[in-house]
């Protein structure tokens, strides 16, 4: 654990000014066939309503275009669907949000409003929790200390999306996963790996209590890529990296009825073409 902390102590401090979100590990909601939607005979095509909520990497950080990161590719890749008409996003990314602020930020009325009016709501989280863990236990870092902050984090992420719930009952909720921050740098250091790991199978987990909810993982993209998809400061991704975070979000998405469950059959599967 020593080579932990040394080499995390000078890489953290160095980047204590930044605000980091970091994303990783695997695990989708098995959607049963209880939660299926009744086939709808005729369809046409609507407005796919998305708000998406949460850190940095929502807001884009690392995206040259400085058009939301993920989201324009996302945009473009459900439009391609008969069913969608167009795919409105409303972004509420804030940088360095952790899930204590998030909540605070649901509450304000703009957001309030757009996810009452919302088919689906997108969120990344957690990456500004792991960090706060790291900044402030620098001299003592084991993974015991992360499990215990991990119950935190558990509890605030159900709140979150019951405040969600209570808002719309009939939206779908996606929770992008959380990736290794530090796997470039550290990449032979397995502790911080099984940390991300354990993070994220307790978002799956959550995921899985809620009905029309899923979870996306999108760790092993950035796993084995070098510092090819990461922005400069490497930790966000850039736009490459965002680009293969929306091909992972539409896959998931367009697998099986996991679109038509999300937003109870309103919406096709089928893309254009077929």
């Amino acid at each position: 654990m020593k080579k932990l902390i040394i080499s995390l102590f000078a890489f953290v401090f160095l980047l204590s000014g930044c605000s980091i979100d970091k994303p990783a590990e695997h695990v989708t909601r098995e959607i049963t066939t209880e939660d299926k939607a009744e086939p709808v005979t005729t369809f046409i095509p609507k407005t796919l309503k998305v708000v998406s909520v949460g850190d940095s990497l929502t807001q884009g950080v690392g995206d040259s275009t400085k058009s939301g990161g993920y989201v324009p590719y996302l945009e473009e890749q459900l439009e391609t669907l008969k069913g969608i008409k167009d795919a409105e996003f409303e972004n509420y990314g804030v940088r360095g949000n952790r899930t204590e602020q998030l909540l605070k930020r649901l509450k304000a009325e703009e957001v309030k409003k757009s996810i009452q009016q919302s088919d689906i709501v997108m969120i990344t989280i957690g990456g500004n929790d792991v960090m706060k863990v790291f900044r402030e236990n620098l001299s003592n870092l084991n993974v015991a200390v992360f499990q215990d902050e991990m119950l935190d984090y558990e509890s605030k992420m159900k709140e979150i999306i019951e405040t969600i719930r209570d808002y719309n009952n009939e939206a779908g909720i996606v929770l992008v996963g959380l990736y290794n921050p530090f796997n470039t740098w550290f990449s032979d250091i397995q502790e911080v790996n099984e940390i991300i790991k354990s993070w994220n199978n307790a978002s799956s987990r959550i995921l899985s209590a809620y009905e029309r909810s899923v979870f996306v993982p999108v760790d092993d993209i950035f796993a084995d890529s070098g510092n090819s998809l990461l922005y400069e400061d490497y930790f966000h991704p850039n736009d490459k990296g965002y680009e293969k975070m929306a091909d992972r979000m539409f896959e998931v998405l367009t697998n099986g009825e996991t679109l038509a469950t999300l937003t109870k059959g309103e919406f096709l599967i089928e893309e254009e073409g077929q």
